[in-house]
């Protein structure tokens, strides 16, 4: 019954909200009805037309059906609303939870934020092997707080360049400075695995390239991109695991290989692999699942493991003996999954791209088209004196403030008014949202957050004016979720053999009840 109860409120809800690609043509507000004492104007009645492809307003019989439909529709509406059901808050909440998912439609740009996550999943159709050395950058730090980092990269990026061997230098220089440098290999990269402005440096670099010191929320790094791969995707393998003992010795190594060859002759002579995984595997999570594992890609496993489960290429093939650090592996592969198309992983990527640093990315497109459409101006040496406060003092430092509070220059003109300096520095003691580590990149990022909430504010009081749509769509919504639930309980309700009779019987009661007037004039001239 619930499910026969979703498919008429999808169907109602269809009527009323039918897909709106484009504006509607907007019309003179006169009266195309009233009904039960309200007014409904020509454009509500237009609106709802032209979205509902079967109805031709040019044409006498389609149009009369469709006044009978619209009026049918508003009676039934009426009736909720005598009997409370606008009044609940399951209405009130869900029309709220609308209205709110509608502005944010508003309030973004798909297209380009589709693009700017196309670009990202693009760039993972390639990994990347390199190799970093990281001088860490403690804390909140001020410009001239992070030279010292700086020049010991640049020194070490120096001695690389004159010929120094990066690996070999980068090991060597491992820990050092308590313990605020640090060198890594990393064996894959791939997009959204790593700091926003590592990505982009590593992405744009060639095999065999060292970088010169690229700074994130984390420090200065250099990098040497050793290869670039194609992405293999992902995998799904299961294992038995025969694990070296603790404290192993050679004898017990020794012991677990010949455990290992025995399991694996038996995989090999056709004997259930799940069975032996339960019996004999020293991975007591997996052995329980037949010593199935969870779908992988490149970079999650132990190299050895992954080279060879990789190699495997045909479901069911089991390879030979894999020795790591664990002990012996065998493995089964049970599965290459295609790689998922991008309209499949859009979603979760621009779910991931909009929380934290990379939502300026996703969102640039829709903040450039504000910033243009409100007449922003920019003023450069204004922002550079405020900027040449975080030499001395962090943003949110109080000594900022008191610096920055009493500096008047404008900063920028947007929606006919101008920002000066100290309006911003105001801005930044409220809403100090921002994880940068470095005074200027803290800085930037809350002053454009700042422009953001400007815009955005401007936008969402103009909605109604810039997209007068907007309160049809919100109308339709309301009487559609009142719609479906007066029908519920009049008609759906009712065993299915009955409802056509109780439908036509609600209907000619409705129509005595509430006073109806039609102006067939104006209605009659709408498509003239």
């Amino acid at each position: 019954m619930e499910k026969v109860f979703l498919m008429k409120k999808l169907l109602v809800l269809f009527f009323v909200l039918a897909c709106f690609t484009g504006k509607a043509e907007t019309k003179t507000d006169s009266v195309a009805m009233t009904i039960a004492g309200k007014q409904i104007p020509v454009s509500e009645f237009v609106f709802i037309a032209e979205k509902n492809k079967e109805v031709d307003l040019s044409d006498s019989k389609s149009l009369k059906a469709y006044v009978e439909l619209f009026k049918n529709f508003k009676l039934k509406v009426a009736e909720a609303e005598e009997l409370g059901l606008d009044k609940t808050d399951a209405f009130k909440e869900e029309l709220e939870g609308y209205r709110t998912q509608l502005i944010s439609s508003y309030l973004s740009d798909k297209k380009a934020e589709e693009a700017a996550a196309r670009e990202v999943y693009d760039r993972g159709s390639e990994m990347l092997e390199l190799s970093h050395i990281l001088f860490r950058l403690k804390g909140k730090v001020v410009s001239k707080d992070t030279i010292d980092a700086y020049e010991k990269a640049m020194k070490v990026y120096d001695r690389i360049n004159k010929g120094g061997d990066f690996d070999a230098v980068g090991k060597e220089i491992n820990g050092q400075d308590n313990d605020n440098v640090h060198y890594e290999y990393v064996r894959c990269l791939l997009p959204l695995q790593t700091l926003k402005a590592f990505e982009y440096a590593a992405y744009g670099m060639r095999t065999g390239e060292v970088s010169k010191p690229v700074r994130t929320n984390m420090g200065f790094h250099l990098i040497k991109i050793h290869s670039r791969k194609p992405n293999p995707g992902k995998i799904h393998v299961a294992h038995i695991l025969i694990a070296f003992p603790k404290d192993s010795t050679i004898n017990g190594e020794a012991d677990a290989l010949a455990r290992a060859e025995e399991v694996y002759k038996k995989a090999k002579n056709g004997e259930d692999f799940a069975e032996l995984a339960k019996q004999y595997s020293d991975d007591t999570a997996s052995a329980k699942k037949g010593g199935d594992l969870p779908v992988i890609g490149p970079g999650e496993m132990i190299d050895p493991f992954e080279k060879a489960a990789y190699a495997l290429t045909i479901p069911g093939q089991i390879s030979e003996l894999v020795k790591t650090r664990f002990g012996y592996h065998i493995i089964k592969l049970i599965d290459k999954p295609e790689v998922l198309p991008f309209d499949k992983e859009k979603k979760k990527m621009m779910r991931v791209m909009g929380q934290g640093e990379r939502n300026f990315e996703l969102f640039k497109a829709f903040d450039d088209r504000m910033k243009k459409e409100y007449g922003y101006i920019f003023y450069p040496e204004a922002y550079a004196e405020l900027q040449a406060l975080c030499n001395d003092y962090f943003p949110t430092d109080p000594a900022f403030y008191e610096k920055a509070k009493n500096m008047n220059k404008t900063l920028f003109h947007v929606n006919n008014k101008d920002f000066p300096q100290s309006e911003y520095a105001y801005y930044i003691q409220r809403c100090p949202y921002s994880t940068k580590i470095y005074a200027g990149d803290f800085m930037q990022e809350v002053f454009d957050l700042f422009v953001r909430d400007i815009v955005t504010t401007a936008e969402r009081e103009n909605l109604t004016i810039k997209h007068p749509e907007f309160q049809h769509l919100m109308q339709e919504y309301r009487d559609g979720i009142l719609l479906f639930e007066i029908s519920n309980r009049e008609i759906w309700s009712k065993p299915a053999e009955e409802q056509k009779t109780l439908e036509a019987e609600w209907l000619k009661k409705l129509n005595q009840k509430y006073p109806v007037s039609i102006n067939w004039k104006l209605i009659n001239n709408i498509k003239k």
